[in-house]
């Protein structure tokens, strides 16, 4: 019993791995925050967009729309992973002409791509599902003041959509985290590809355990950050609640 006890104990606090690899994990750690950071910030700006377009009375800009969030919200992410880092290679002698072959034969910035790509469909269907919940007669009224568009939107809309948003927003970035482990399988040594990399040359399925602690510690610390921030852009709101 004693042995088998610690045996468990070496295996979950194994230090000499941690002592040799430890850096590993830490640089693999930095290319997820980078990855994840970038892709759902230009993720955002696209989704303004792709919400716009979804919305416009304009037929063509609105099935465009609908048809680029169908397609990334219906495709699973690795499939698109592996149509933008494998299949730009299908197309190399395009990509050389264009001047963009750089850009798709590196790893990192076919992660980006994509991750920013999947992250805009989802975002831009929250925005527009906050900015539909915004009731009419709240832009009605503005628009009997005599407010511009843009004052409606800046001082009407927005501040309330963006509360509305403000979880689901960061329900995707966790979603992003977890989803970014899939960056692994195209060779970026993000922190899974790290993770892996170490397994391969020590046969220690301990790291794994270490990965899977560091993805939950990185998706708690968001959850409870962003409650906090959730609570105090909404504090007015929950008070004239009571």
């Amino acid at each position: 019993m004693l042995q088998t006890a610690q045996d468990f104990l070496s295996f979950i606090f194994n230090f000499d791995l941690l002592q040799e690899y430890g850096w590993r994990l830490v640089a693999g750690l930095k290319i997820t925050f980078e990855v994840v950071t970038i892709s759902v910030l230009i993720g955002f700006v696209l989704s303004y967009f792709v919400c716009s377009a979804r919305m416009s009375r304009n037929v063509i800009l609105s099935g465009a729309a609908v048809a680029y969030s169908t397609f990334f919200r219906g495709t699973p992410l690795l499939c698109q992973l592996y149509l933008v880092y494998y299949g730009a290679g299908e197309i190399r002698p395009f990509l050389t002409d264009v001047g963009l072959w750089w850009f798709f034969r590196d790893a990192y910035y076919c992660c980006i791509f994509t991750f920013s790509l999947n992250t805009a469909a989802y975002q831009s269907e929250i925005l527009r599902g906050a900015l539909s919940s915004v009731p009419k007669g709240q832009i009605e009224a503005g628009a009997s003041l005599g407010l511009s568009t843009y004052r409606i939107a800046r001082h009407i809309v927005w501040p309330q959509a963006f509360l509305i948003a403000l979880r689901p927003l960061g329900n995707e970035l966790i979603s992003m985290i977890k989803a970014s482990a899939l960056a692994a399988i195209v060779t970026l040594l993000d922190l899974m590809g790290q993770t892996r990399f170490i397994f391969a040359r020590t046969f220690d399925f301990s790291v794994y355990l270490y990965a899977a602690v560091i993805y939950l510690a990185i998706v708690e610390l968001i959850r409870r950050v962003w409650g906090r921030i959730d609570k105090a852009f909404s504090r007015h709101v929950i008070a004239a609640a009571r």
